[in-house]
């Protein structure tokens, strides 16, 4: 499979997930959650070395909208189930915070727990 199958397959599960997810309290959606962090799907299923600008951006710009407790616990939800359908790359998933100079409170894995995330 080529990586634009592979790119059109990831944002068709993706957007299914974003007809299937509940809603919540929070004010972050899950769909903005998934527009923030596009630049980082090649990046993380078959990168290597440092992430590219645009996905630290994004990643940046999500940090920024996810403030409350609520909004932090939607968005590990949503990255947690669509990592479940992308299946990233581990370390790359794991380090993507720190080498976009960023902290989450949350690992982007698909084993994630965000019920204690505070």
């Amino acid at each position: 499979m080529n990586s634009s199958s592979v790119v059109v397959a990831a944002m068709a599960a993706l957007m299914m997930f974003l007809l299937l997810a509940p809603t919540s309290d929070a004010a972050i959606s899950c769909s903005d959650v998934i527009k923030d962090l596009r630049p980082c799907v090649n990046y993380l299923t078959s990168g290597t070395g440092k992430p590219p600008s645009a996905c630290c951006a994004g990643a940046s710009a999500l940090q920024s909208a996810a403030s409350s407790t609520a909004d932090k616990k939607a968005a590990c939800e949503c990255i947690k189930s669509a990592s479940k359908s992308l299946n990233p790359n581990p370390q790359l998933a794991q380090a993507l915070p720190a080498n976009c100079g960023i902290s989450l409170p949350y690992t982007i894995s698909p084993s994630v727990d965000c019920s204690k995330i505070s």
